[in-house]
C-alpha cells in the first residue's frame, strides 16, 4: 500500500466512522477501486487508524469529555454513591460499553466470520438505509427530559451490539438507540461519539494484542510512516465530519443518510453480481 492509497483510505475512515453509513461498506469500495490487496498489514492499518478518529472526538469535546460532577450531595451520602456521582459521565459510558465487551468477547470468531461475507455488509447497508428513511417518524424528536440515566445508557449499549453485524454501522445503531430512549437527535449523536471512544479504543487494542501475539510487531514497526500519516489524516477528516454531521442532522434528520446507504449497498451488490471479487480489509 503506497502513500496515496494510505491517504485515501484514511480519508474514507475519517469521513465514515462517525456517520451512520458504515465505514466497513466504504472500505470495501475504496479497497476495490484502489486495487489494494487484503494483506495482514492492511487489516491492521484499518484498525489502527481508528485511533486518529477517536482523538478527534476527545479534541472536539474535550471540555465535556474531561469533566467531573461537582454538584453537592446531601449529607450522609455513602462514599460509593459520592464516587459514582462525581464520575457520573464515565460511569454511564462504562455501563453503555459493557454489553459490547461481553458480546464481543463471546462471539469474536462469529463476528470475524461474518465480516468476511461482503454480501452481508451490502444487505445490511440497504436494510439499514430503508430503516433510516423512516426513523425520524418512528421515534419522536426527543422529550423534555433528555437526562442520560443509567438505564438509558445501558439500552444504548445494547443497541450498539447490533452493529457487530457488519454493515449496520456503530454510529447508526447507537444514535437510533439514543432516539429510542427519547433523546434528541443532537444528544443521541453526541453520546454516540462519546461511546465510540472506549468502544473503538478497546477494539483497536484487542486487535493490536492479537496481531502482536501472532508475531506482527515487525509488520507494524516496518510501516510506522504510513500508520502515522493514516492517523493524522483520519483525525483531521473525522473532526470535520463530526462538525458537519451534528449541524446537518439537526436541520434535516436522517433521510439523506438512508438514501446514501441504499446507494452504497446497491453498488456493492451490483459489483458482486457482475463478478467482482470484493474483500474486506
Amino acid at each position: 500500500m503506497d502513500w496515496i492509497q494510505t491517504v485515501i483510505i484514511a480519508i474514507v475512515e475519517g469521513l465514515t466512522e462517525f456517520l451512520p453509513v458504515s465505514s466497513t461498506g466504504h472500505m470495501i469500495i475504496a479497497q476495490n477501486m484502489l486495487g489494494v490487496e487484503s494483506t495482514e498489514y492492511v487489516k491492521a492499518f484499518t484498525f489502527i487508524i481508528q485511533f486518529g478518529a477517536i482523538l478527534s472526538v476527545v479534541c472536539l469535546y474535550w471540555r465535556r469529555f474531561f469533566r467531573l460532577n461537582n454538584t453537592p450531595l446531601p449529607e450522609g451520602t455513602s462514599a460509593f454513591k459520592s464516587f459514582i456521582h462525581k464520575f457520573d459521565f464515565y460511569w454511564k459510558l462504562l455501563i453503555a460499553f459493557i454489553p459490547a465487551v461481553v458480546l464481543g468477547l463471546l462471539f469474536s470468531d462469529a463476528i470475524d466470520a461474518m465480516l468476511e461475507r461482503v454480501e452481508v455488509v451490502a444487505i445490511m447497508l440497504v436494510l439499514g438505509g430503508i430503516f433510516m428513511l423512516f426513523c425520524d417518524k418512528i421515534f419522536n424528536k426527543g422529550s423534555e427530559d433528555t437526562k442520560l440515566t443509567e438505564k438509558r445508557a445501558f439500552m444504548i449499549g445494547l443497541f450498539q451490539c447490533i452493529s457487530m453485524i457488519p454493515g449496520v454501522s456503530r454510529s447508526m445503531a447507537t444514535i437510533v438507540g439514543g432516539m429510542a430512549q427519547k433523546l434528541t437527535r443532537k444528544d443521541a449523536a453526541e453520546f454516540s461519539f462519546f461511546l465510540a471512544v472506549p468502544t473503538m479504543f478497546g477494539a483497536t487494542v484487542y486487535k493490536m494484542y492479537k496481531l502482536f501475539k501472532d508475531g506482527g510487531s515487525e509488520l507494524i514497526l516496518n510501516n510506522l510512516d504510513t500508520l502515522i500519516i493514516g492517523n493524522v489524516v483520519a483525525f483531521i477528516v473525522a473532526l470535520l465530519a463530526i462538525k458537519f454531521f451534528i449541524s446537518f442532522v439537526q436541520k434535516y434528520g436522517f433521510q439523506a443518510f438512508g438514501w446514501y446507504r441504499i446507494i452504497v449497498g446497491g453498488l456493492i451488490l451490483a459489483l458482486l453480481f457482475t463478478g467482482h471479487e470484493l474483500t474486506i480489509s
